[in-house]
């Protein structure tokens, strides 16, 4: 998940095969994913795209509910799913009486068991002490982990990275300076064999790359900008050569001022592209079609279809097409063919021609919205701030099949995880599990 001055979110990727078969997305899978995994942010490809098979379309606080559970503190990171253990994070406040610095809070690990909601740990990895400064909308807990080869990789900005077992066993630890700008936000992704993480604080920015067994830093590389306002949240997007077609794979990282492609192998750049003036980006760039679609961030976000082909920097060579209305600051792309469907964070829904960026429809929704768009059983699912989801066809025309409301009045920024024809909801203060049981 990621945060901005206004609001917060997650990322995405279309490069694979769906549920159910080998792929090959922000972190590498290597056997094949069931139907019961959720492994990153915004699912097994890191799009948000969900299974083929229909999830439930209805639901309330009293209607398809499976089980609901109260959940300590408070983060924005996304669920996660490997077979049937949910696991989340949180950060919970310090009780005063312990004597600790006011505004310190544990962060912690939490697994759920998802057939029934009932918790199976709750680890603390780091203690932030402090006071931390952080925007109203955001969390100390807003980046979202992976699940790869049986480790768990949990990331809490400068705070604290780590990787776990399943159980929540700390394997490696490592912290990451710099100073953030409204807290946390950006997920971790893995590379092979590397994790990458932007840290785009608003004193430094660069990228760096953890070896994902012992989290040694692998490399360090400073952004080459000099933007006016440093700090973004980037979620990065692994882009192997085989599938981009380019000599190197590239794991693309946006940031204030520019896109860069860097070698996740050695850090090097392979190439960048400028938007000056843009800062606090948050949507994950996704893939398709031979382009790689990213948005600009604020104030006035546009969004760029860049071929990823090129070396050096690709600005005034590379640029297929461009929007610059109706884009979102928070919420991320959702890529499916040669449709693009996106929501601004003041509601507006719209479907694009993703060769062309000529406009299918445009529909306004209502609400504001930090959430990225889910798509699964041939339904675009799309997620308020206040728990109100809007359920649309997908294709080239506008179709709303229903609304769903949960909560009474809890905020609901996190994006959705799906598992064994489950959709798993987190509020503020819960998690929901909404399953077909009419």
């Amino acid at each position: 998940m990621a945060f901005s001055e206004k609001g917060l979110v997650m990322g995405g990727l279309h490069v694979a095969c769906r549920l159910g078969c080998l792929v090959i997305v922000g972190s590498w899978c290597v056997s094949p994913l069931t139907a019961t995994e959720w492994p990153q942010f915004r699912g097994p490809t890191g799009d948000g795209h969900g299974p083929v098979a229909p999830l439930p379309q209805r639901w309330s606080e009293t209607d398809n509910i499976s089980w609901k559970v109260p959940i300590p503190g408070l983060g924005w990171s996304s669920p996660i799913i490997a077979g049937d253990r949910l696991f989340l994070t949180t950060a919970v406040p310090v009780a005063e009486a312990l004597e600790q610095p006011a505004g310190a809070h544990t962060l912690e690990l939490l697994c759920l068991d998802r057939r029934d909601g009932s918790l199976l740990f709750r680890k603390v990895l780091f203690t932030m002490e402090g006071p931390v400064q952080m925007h109203k909308k955001n969390s100390h807990a807003s980046p979202t982990p992976l699940i790869a080869d049986g480790r768990i990789f949990v990331h809490f900005g400068p705070h604290g990275t780590a990787c776990t077992t399943l159980d929540g066993e700390p394997v490696w630890t490592r912290r990451l300076p710099y100073e953030t700008q409204h807290g946390n936000g950006g997920s971790p992704v893995l590379a092979g064999n590397v994790l990458v993480i932007c840290c785009d604080g608003k004193d430094v920015q660069y990228v760096v790359g953890l070896d994902r067994m012992t989290g040694e830093i692998r490399w360090r590389t400073d952004r080459d900008t000099s933007p006016q306002k440093g700090f973004s949240f980037g979620t990065p997007l692994w882009l192997p050569a085989q599938v981009s077609g380019n000599n190197v794979d590239q794991v693309i990282c946006p940031g204030s001022d520019a896109v860069f492609a860097y070698d996740p192998q050695s850090g090097g750049t392979c190439w960048r592209f400028d938007y000056p003036g843009g800062y606090s980006v948050i949507p994950r760039p996704v893939y398709g079609n031979g382009l790689v679609y990213i948005c600009s961030g604020y104030d006035k976000p546009s969004l760029y279809a860049v071929r990823p082909n090129g070396m050096g920097d690709v600005t005034g060579t590379h640029l297929a097409w461009k929007l610059d209305k109706g884009v979102p600051h928070t919420p991320s792309l959702l890529l499916d063919g040669s449709e693009l469907y996106l929501v601004t964070d003041g509601g507006v829904a719209a479907c694009l021609d993703a060769v062309t960026g000529v406009e299918h429809w445009r529909k306004r929704l209502g609400g504001n919205f930090s959430a990225s768009p889910l798509l699964a059983g041939g339904i675009l699912y799309f997620q308020d701030e206040n728990g109100l989801a809007t359920l649309v066809r997908k294709g080239t025309t506008f179709e709303e099949v229903g609304r769903n409301q949960i909560g009474d009045g809890d905020r609901t920024f996190a994006s959705y995880a799906v598992a064994g024809g489950q959709l798993f909801i987190r509020s503020e203060r819960s998690v929901y599990a909404i399953e077909r049981t009419d």
